[in-house]
């Protein structure tokens, strides 16, 4: 079963990208940011990150302290490469244990970060989403009814889109939101590769 990793930036549409592939494909698709949260309360992950963290690092059985772990990962590069040692290891764990799960031919890695965190090497190939920085920042906007500026800030944490189209094996240009024939005939490429003839 190949493992395909899709990515993309705040506003690409990726999310949407993913939920056309399993709709109309039927290809299962893992949720890694999703499933990344599900880590933080499993016995072994809560324990090494109390012995690591300490207590504070959770604010009750199924609360972790946000603010904490924000502060950890945005100042302190040691403390963020200790927290990913700790919940990257869990989270492959689970994500072997679900495709073995599956009935198909290839599944679907959505996760943002899958460069920024040099995850390239676990999967047979990368698929970004892209779109313009001007729809991006709509949809941002729109979706989260907040200002330019605060998409702006979020975006400037992220890898730039023209690094991960090139460092990609396949782009899917995701420009007009209403397009799902566009979207689908580049889906159809990745598709392709992993053996499946289209109908």
């Amino acid at each position: 079963m190949k493992r395909v990793a899709i990515t993309g930036n705040i506003g690409s549409g990726k999310s949407w990208v993913c939920e056309l592939w399993s709709k109309k494909l039927s290809i299962p698709v893992y949720n890694s940011d999703f499933a990344a949260k599900q880590m933080y309360f499993l016995p072994e992950v809560r324990e090494k990150l109390v012995r690591r963290f300490g207590k504070d690092f959770y604010l009750s059985e199924k609360e972790l302290n946000r603010k904490l772990i924000a502060d950890l990962i945005f100042s302190d590069e040691k403390a963020q490469c200790d927290l990913e040692g700790i919940l990257y290891p869990a989270l492959f764990v689970d994500f072997a244990q679900w495709m073995e799960r599956q009935d198909a031919p290839y599944v679907l890695f959505e996760s943002a970060l899958v460069f920024e965190k040099r995850l390239e090497k676990r999967f047979d190939a990368i698929v970004t989403v892209t779109a313009s920085e001007a729809t991006r920042l709509r949809r941002v906007m729109e979706r989260e009814r907040c200002d330019e500026l605060t998409v702006r800030a979020r975006m400037a944490k992220q890898w730039p889109e023209e690094g991960k189209r090139l460092l990609a094996d396949y782009v899917i240009w995701h420009e007009k939101d209403d397009e799902d024939e566009a979207l689908m005939r580049q889906i159809m490429e990745v598709h392709k590769f992993c053996g499946i003839n289209p109908q």
